[in-house]
């Protein structure tokens, strides 16, 4: 069994995540992304059991891996005009 992650790794994961979630060019998808990074790791805040942990931070790993491959793709197939949200005020 691997052994618990770092404190270093768990917050580089979370960058991670963060990172890739600004590479969507599409306002909703990033911030989702967003959301979804930061309720992922406040939900797991508390655990203490090392499987628990580990099992967390490979689950993280693969969502990151997950989330680059996406990013790719949205980047191939990215909308010309820019969302609502995201156009600029007169």
């Amino acid at each position: 069994m691997a052994s618990s992650a770092s404190r270093a790794e768990v917050l580089s994961l979370f960058r991670s995540l963060l990172r890739t979630a600004t590479k969507f060019s599409d306002y909703n998808i990033r911030e989702y992304a967003k959301r979804r990074a930061i309720d992922g790791f406040r939900d797991n805040r508390g655990l203490t059991d090392p499987s628990s942990i580990v099992a967390a931070f490979a689950d993280g790993k693969s969502q990151l891996e997950v989330a680059k491959r996406q990013a790719v793709v949205y980047s191939l197939y990215a909308p010309r005009i820019k969302s609502v949200m995201e156009a600029e005020s007169p």
